[in-house]
């Protein structure tokens, strides 16, 4: 038997103690009045926003050491832009939910991906960044969730993202914490996956229960329950327990073990200020040392570090349901002088595209009517006169997700290779699959959204697919390609502009990505690997004219009969890594290169080359009339997004490549 050290003993009892079952989830339903659940929900969004603008000036300020602790922090740079705005502003921890909030007045409480697609590619326009821009370029990529949060094509999965954008869920699930648990991940995979959502499925809960549990210890451990036994941060929050068990009075000290681990030792390409592992442990450790004190847990979360507002946000969220407007220090939310209602009753957008100011006494009202309806779609009830209205909640509802198609990849089908795919996603996984129309590729077979067997014969086959749920069906397209042999494989020559990595002009950006994630030369475009360490080429260079022209292609001793290429992107920085133009060239019988005629692009391009419109990790596909050649290469413009200029000043223009495939 392995003896425990005393450490991984305080780990396992801290386990024990938390994670157990509460009267929140032994009960079959929880009342409610409708005063108190108004009172809580007003409390959720005014302490979301007490904490985003709190905590905004500590934003990634704390890396190497935690704040200090000269509490309370106060607004201090917030202050000016309260006054500017006569009211609360717009930030990313309240004005996604915001959003949201608007699609389940407008669809109903359980919008679609589809819908939710929809409402990101029309209200945001800029101001995202890292998964959340990995998402919406894959949206308009043509990709629904759960690919856009797909760690094969967002490679900032495992980022913040989640945690900060989905608390509308639990909040207007109150008591429901198996359906408010689902329904946050389903909802944290537009931007995320793997445990990179475990600490939004935490928060969903923990939201959800406070409703009707007000001690934070046992809220966390509820927290805890939600999770999947073997999941990385279920062991996070219980060794953020044992280190609060170890250091009871000295937070430094856990904050200083908690840094070592999750991020100076964090492996390299998960290594970001930006982790959600990391971020949740800091909102753990603030909620622990916090102990239900609103203006002391508020300043540990800043004081904990990294992208400290959007823990700030998150944890004074939760302590407004726990505490009510009562609970909120009233200094906070009329910080200027002459304001008599919480932040002057003004929530002023600033950062999406066309969502409407609005008064925060009708966001809290929208929300209590959205909460009612799903309640009662959920076998609740409501009962009672005017004033003494009561709530009954049926705390065993659970989360089905609507009926839908998800769009990602289509198979990757290559002649006499075999193929095992699945249209299916765990969001619609459990539905009846049928195929009702077209025929698949020779050699191919369709059984309950699973594409099997091997290919025989190549080019385009329509099928149309149905999904049924026992209550409605639905149908949709799809276009299935069979390929040839990748001749790429068989080059002799790699054409390129530039061949290695400038590791030095690297450095000096603002990268996002682990290190391991970019190749050191070109050699990698043809080895078939698209994804993960070392996959990525980026052209970078000393600095060059911006824009710059790249160009990728292959050689080969003998004629290569060609009617189609295939360039597979890398993941894109913040500031560049993208083709604002495609074409095809070959070389002529006299070594020059001459351009390919009458090419389609699909998916085209994106419509804008902006950085908001690019997608990491995704395959364009180049056909042509066939050509015989002995080489070929694609060509483009590469750009430098302008609203980074500050951090690219010293590097070039550059694009991004995992593969480029030729086919005859």
């Amino acid at each position: 038997m392995k003896k425990l050290t005393s450490y991984s003993l305080i780990i396992a009892l801290a386990a024990l103690i938390f994670v157990h079952p509460t009267s929140v989830l032994s009960q079959k339903s929880q009342k409610i009045s409708i005063n108190e659940l108004h009172d809580k929900i007003a409390a959720a969004w005014i302490g979301q926003m007490i904490g985003n603008m709190y905590g905004l000036p500590h934003e990634n300020k704390y890396i190497n050491a935690p704040g200090l602790e000269n509490w309370p922090y106060g607004y201090s740079k917030s202050l000016d832009k309260l006054q500017k705005y006569e009211g609360a502003f717009s930030d990313d921890d309240t004005d996604v939910e915001y959003m949201y909030l608007l699609q389940m007045m407008k669809h109903g409480p359980e919008p679609s991906y589809a819908k939710l697609r929809e409402a990101w590619m029309y209200h945001i326009r800029d101001r995202v960044w890292l998964a959340n821009r990995g998402a919406l370029g894959l949206m308009h990529f043509g990709y629904t969730p759960p690919f856009t949060g797909s760690k094969d094509m967002n490679p900032h999965w495992f980022q913040i993202d989640p945690q900060l954008i989905n608390e509308i869920w639990a909040v207007t699930a109150p008591g429901m914490v198996t359906y408010a648990s689902a329904k946050s991940d389903w909802a944290a995979r537009i931007t995320s996956d793997d445990w990179g959502v475990e600490p939004t499925i935490f928060y969903g809960a923990m939201y959800s229960a406070a409703f009707f549990e007000n001690d934070i210890n046992k809220l966390i451990g509820i927290g805890i329950n939600a999770l999947p036994t073997t999941c990385r941060f279920r062991a996070t929050a219980n060794e953020m327990i044992a280190l609060h068990k170890k250091y009871p009075t000295d937070w430094k000290a856990s904050w200083k073990e908690m840094a070592q681990k999750y991020y100076v030792n964090e492996p390299a390409m998960t290594k970001t200020i930006w982790n959600a592992n990391l971020n949740g442990a800091c909102a753990i450790l603030a909620m622990l040392y916090g102990n239900g004190d609103f203006q002391r847990t508020l300043d540990l979360s800043c004081a904990m570090g990294f992208d400290a507002d959007n823990q700030a946000a998150t944890v004074a969220g939760l302590l407004g349901i726990i505490h009510g407007m009562k609970g909120l220090p009233a200094n906070l939310y009329l910080p200027i002088v002459g304001w008599d209602k919480p932040f002057n009753n003004n929530y002023i957008n600033i950062t999406r595209h066309d969502v409407p100011n609005a008064k925060i006494s009708d966001i809290i009202d929208n929300t209590v009517k959205t909460t009612i309806d799903l309640i009662i779609q959920k076998g609740g009830q409501k009962t009672g006169g005017p004033g003494k209205e009561m709530l009954s909640i049926n705390i065993a509802a659970t989360f089905n997700p609507p009926l839908e198609f998800c769009l990602g990849p289509l198979p990757q089908l290559e002649l006499g290779k075999p193929i095992d795919y699945n249209f299916y996603t765990e969001a619609n996984k459990t539905y009846n699959w049928s195929l009702v129309a077209g025929e698949l590729p020779k050699g191919l077979s369709f059984t309950k959204g699973k594409l099997t067997g091997t290919p025989s014969v190549q080019g385009y086959s329509e099928i149309t697919l149905q999904l049924d749920n026992g209550e409605k069906k639905i149908t949709r397209d799809f276009n299935l390609l069979v390929r040839g042999k990748n001749l790429a494989f068989n080059a002799d020559t790699i054409y390129t502009n530039v061949r290695e990595l400038n590791e030095q002009v690297l450095d000096s950006c603002w990268y996002t990505f682990g290190k391991p994630m970019y190749a050191k030369n070109i050699s990698v475009i043809n080895d078939g690997k698209t994804t993960g360490a070392g996959s990525v080429f980026y052209s970078l260079a000393a600095k060059a004219k911006i824009p710059k022209v790249d160009y990728y292609g292959y050689g080969w001793d003998n004629p290569q009969k060609i009617s189609r290429v295939a360039l597979h992107t890398g993941c894109l920085e913040e500031f560049g890594g993208w083709f604002t133009s495609l074409n095809v060239q070959y070389m002529d019988q006299k070594g020059k290169w001459v351009p390919v005629e009458k090419l389609s692009i699909t998916p085209a391009l994106p419509e804008s080359d902006v950085v908001f419109y690019q997608p990491h990790f995704v395959e364009y596909v180049i056909d042509f009339p066939t050509i015989e050649t002995k080489a070929i290469r694609i060509i483009g413009d590469a750009k430098i997004q302008d609203h980074w200029h500050k951090y690219t000043k010293q590097v070039s223009g550059f694009t991004s490549i995992t593969e480029l495939s030729v086919y005859n």
